[in-house]
């Protein structure tokens, strides 16, 4: 097999997989570990894939993250092990009688799932994440209601209004994208003032990012990436990933 052929039957099993490994490539191409990463290195360059630790995830293009008009609780179904792992490495960090904002992210909604015994105070504008949260009686919360959109969730004045009046010890917060040059990105402006508020009346500022919405960039920038104390990733990162989030004073914590 040409080196040609290979590469497009790698961005094959990428594109079915939505990942692939060092490991899988020499098994499935019988080749040496350095020529996989040298393949993986060449696809990137033509940003065709994403280099991750061990391998590899398809290039994310801006506009490619379609918006699905799903409540958090609805989206969990379709996010990979990797949410799941930010999640349970997120709550770890809430602490006795903290006031929280957990972002209305499916990964939020892990968060509520996986929040230990602590007593806190939990803000959100997610209608399902207050709804899991209820369950639990050592967690107070409190919903930032106004206009609800088709997605269970609240951006609009009312909402912006209660969390003006709010303070934070921590915030919990996502969007499509983070990178060092356009900062947190998401496509849809509606929560760009919301979030903002959120993140400036926060002591501390936890960015829940996994691998694939790293480094890349959405249609609309929401804050710069120096608001963030802390990124909350998976295992996948590579380093140089991580080089320039480091380098501007942020704290990367790796989920197991």
């Amino acid at each position: 097999m040409f080196m040609e052929e290979r590469h497009q039957e790698i961005l094959r099993i990428l594109s079915d997989k939505g990942r692939i490994s060092n490991s899988e490539i020499q098994e499935v191409f019988g080749i040496s570990y350095d020529s996989a990463k040298r393949d993986l290195r060449l696809l990137e360059e033509q940003g065709l894939l994403k280099r991750t630790h061990g391998g590899a995830i398809p290039a994310r293009q801006i506009g490619s993250n379609v918006i699905k008009n799903l409540s958090p609780d609805e989206r969990v179904a379709e996010v990979k092990e990797n949410y799941l792992a930010i999640a349970k490495e997120a709550v770890k960090d809430i602490e006795e009688n903290d006031v929280v904002y957990i972002t209305n992210a499916s990964v939020g909604y892990l968060m509520a799932q996986n929040i230990s015994d602590v007593n806190c105070t939990v803000v959100t504008n997610s209608i399902s994440i207050a709804e899991e949260l209820r369950k639990k009686e050592n967690i107070t919360v409190i919903l930032a209601g106004g206009e609800m959109q088709n997605n269970g969730c609240f951006y609009d004045s009312f909402a912006l209004s209660l969390i003006n009046r709010l303070r934070f010890d921590k915030c919990f917060i996502t969007s499509a994208c983070v990178s060092k040059k356009f900062g947190l990105s998401i496509q849809k402006s509606r929560s760009v003032e919301l979030t903002n508020a959120i993140i400036n009346n926060s002591k501390t500022v936890y960015g829940l990012y996994p691998v694939e919405k790293i480094g890349f960039d959405s249609v609309i920038s929401i804050c710069p990436i120096n608001k963030l104390n802390y990124i909350i990733t998976d295992s996948e990162v590579s380093e140089d990933d991580l080089t320039p989030f480091e380098e501007s004073g942020i704290k990367i914590k790796i989920a197991d």
